[in-house]
């Protein structure tokens, strides 16, 4: 991870994170079809597909943080957040039709980065229910 401070340690921070949430999810028997895609209504930052029957696309929001200041990482996705999330699988859903899956499922994934040890996981299924 990179030292310092300002836009390029925030962004080796992230995407620390977002490998360490990938790891998670495939540890739980995902598979992770896409990472960082972007179009012009916003970013998902990490596509999976769930082992469920049927399959379930899970369409996953990734915050990472070095501490907890200003709250835990998970605290930080807003309802209006996973809402536009919710939008960006459908659009995603449009531009990779190989995929069919009929369930979509919103995640958030907080990684919280602790100056020593190992990143503390925080994996929250379904959130918009």
């Amino acid at each position: 991870m990179a030292c310092g401070s300002g836009p390029a340690r925030h962004r080796a921070v992230g995407d620390y994170g977002e490998r360490v949430a990938a790891r998670h999810l495939e540890a739980l028997g995902m598979t992770v079809v896409d990472r960082n895609w972007r179009c012009d209504q916003g970013e998902i930052d990490v596509v999976a597909v769930a082992p469920t029957s049927p399959p379930t696309l899970v369409v996953c929001e990734v915050k990472t943080r070095t501490s907890v200041s200003y709250g835990s990482p998970v605290e930080q996705v807003t309802q209006r957040k996973a809402m536009r999330l919710r939008r960006l699988a459908v659009r995603w859903l449009q531009e990779h039709p190989e995929v069919t899956s009929p369930h979509v499922r919103v995640d958030v994934v907080g990684v919280l980065v602790p100056r020593a040890g190992a990143p503390e996981v925080e994996h929250l299924e379904g959130v918009l229910s």
